[in-house]
């Protein structure tokens, strides 16, 4: 069975839809001519990227996204980092956390200041495309389903009006603290979905107690089925054996699960 096409119109959760925006999360890794060239395809007529550049000490080098809109729905896709690059900064326990988006609950000091670097153009961006009622979606993988899930929350916080219709995550390290997770669970109820592939080390990052992830989980399991719910022990199991699926590398199990292309391959599965 072939994988259904993006639904321009879609307003609700289903897998087809985690999946094109989970590819819509893959795109944003690429350069800014693949990024028009297949977003054409895909339907869209006008495409806006979003960049900014950073100067030592900050420990990243830039914040990339991009806005997609047609005649329907309007993307927001944040690009990500690389896991031996993200797990240096998301450990750093020496910046305390900073206040939230519109001052409530508190978020890391990273994602702080990569979202700020670009939301202004991102807001801009969306008040000249949403022109025709259209859906709006926000996506991201790794560090973008963190700055995605808080460009999501920092724009219905500053505007109540402007709650997207969803915000899908995929390998999104734990953002912000009780009182903000708190929020976005209100706010964006059947709204807001965090996948994580079985052992993915990001997800666990930064380390509890201070920082926390909203409640809607779909875990992909050791055996790349979707799921909307595990118990404690059932989930142990299952890392136990996605640790060792590769007896060649389990220490790697945890950046293995991470890349976007198992997501993107499990997500595919679940579909057929």
């Amino acid at each position: 069975m072939p994988v259904p096409p993006l639904d321009h119109r879609a307003t609700g959760y289903s897998l087809a839809h985690a999946y094109w925006l989970a590819r819509a999360s893959d795109l944003a890794y690429k350069d800014e001519a693949t990024i028009e060239r297949q977003l054409r395809e895909w339907g869209f007529d006008r495409v806006r990227h979003h960049r900014s550049t950073f100067t030592p000490p900050f420990p990243l080098q830039d914040t990339q996204a991009y806005t997609a809109t047609n005649e329907h729905m309007i993307i927001t896709a944040f690009r990500g980092t690389e896991p031996a690059n993200i797990r240096d900064w998301l450990t750093d326990a020496t910046t305390p956390p900073c206040p939230g988006p519109a001052g409530t609950g508190h978020i890391h000091y990273g994602f702080a200041e990569a979202l700020d670097s670009v939301f202004p153009k991102v807001k801009d961006t969306l008040a000249e495309f949403h022109d025709n009622g259209q859906t709006l979606w926000f996506t991201g993988h790794s560090l973008g389903g963190a700055l995605a899930m808080l460009a999501g929350c920092r724009l219905y916080l500053e505007d109540p009006e402007l709650l997207a219709d969803g915000v899908y995550t995929y390998g999104q390290p734990r953002t912000c603290d009780r009182l903000l997770a708190a929020s976005c669970n209100k706010a964006f109820k059947n709204r807001l979905y965090r996948f994580v592939n079985n052992n993915d080390i990001v997800p666990q990052l930064p380390p509890e107690p201070v920082f926390h992830h909203v409640d809607v989980l779909r875990h992909i399991d050791s055996g790349g089925r979707v799921r909307e719910s595990m118990s404690l022990l059932g989930g142990l199991a299952d890392r136990g054996r996605g640790l060792t699926a590769d007896a060649f590398a389990p220490a790697g199990d945890g950046i293995r699960d991470h890349f976007m292309a198992g997501y993107l391959t499990a997500l595919e599965r679940n579909l057929v």
